[in-house]
């Protein structure tokens, strides 16, 4: 039987998240992302896990991880078919110590109250358990309920309260003005025709460049790194 549109079209988002296509205008950070997320989630020892995704209506990273998980709930305030509760992550309806990994991507910088929703990822996690989270540091504006952009130094104060907090760039400096340039250009053209023009012409030709310089430049500089993953540890 063939799955719902309305699914169709949301697992075609998390696909395209997990393994953008080298015409999306965020291929640098996304596939870099991915890198991190795989190696941090490899590094978690046991199976049977009992997974939070806050923000999870497309759960683009759920496959990295997929056969060692017993539960995965969803938390959402859009409901797709793959969200488990509608709620707000400042206001989590699940019980303490309830999850073994707590996975937040994208998803702070449009939140009034950023450490709220910490707060209650950190009540809800597990004794030793982790929480991955992803947020940006500089991007153009995707909507006009957005707050916040993010630098290593303020994340790390708002997850004081976990261990071992790991911030990680997703992509250098040079990787961070390509992904910067193919995102504003996107934005520039603003028809449909005009963009699936450039997307499908320069827009690769942008991130190819923009991945071998970095590559060539080691990734040395951060000044400029519009990404950032995050591990903690409860």
């Amino acid at each position: 039987m063939d799955k719902p549109p309305i699914l169709n079209e949301v697992n075609r988002q998390g696909n395209e998240r997990l393994y953008p296509s080298l015409t999306n205008p965020n291929w640098l950070v996304l596939r870099e992302r991915r890198r991190i997320f795989r190696r941090w989630l490899e590094e978690i020892p046991s199976s049977g896990l009992s997974v939070l995704d806050v923000g999870g209506r497309v759960q683009p990273y759920r496959a990295l991880i997929e056969k060692r998980v017993q539960r995965y709930v969803a938390v959402d305030l859009r409901c797709t078919p793959l969200v488990s509760v509608v709620a707000r992550g400042e206001q989590l309806p699940l019980c303490d110590a309830h999850f073994d990994l707590v996975i937040c991507t994208q998803v702070l910088e449009y939140v009034a109250q950023p450490s709220f929703v910490v707060a209650e990822i950190y009540r809800v996690l597990k004794p030793g358990g982790m929480f991955l989270l992803s947020v940006p540091s500089a991007c153009p504006i995707d909507a006009a309920e957005e707050c916040w952009r993010f630098l290593p130094s303020g994340l790390r104060h708002l997850l004081a309260g976990f261990s071992g907090v790991e911030v990680v760039a997703e992509g250098g400096s040079v990787a961070g003005f390509f992904r910067t340039m193919n995102a504003c250009l996107d934005i520039f053209a603003r028809y449909p025709i005009a963009r699936s023009v450039f997307r499908h012409s320069l827009s690769p030709l942008i991130n190819l460049c923009g991945a071998l310089l970095d590559k060539l430049s080691g990734g040395r500089n951060q000044q400029f790194a519009v990404n950032y993953s995050v591990r903690a540890e409860k």
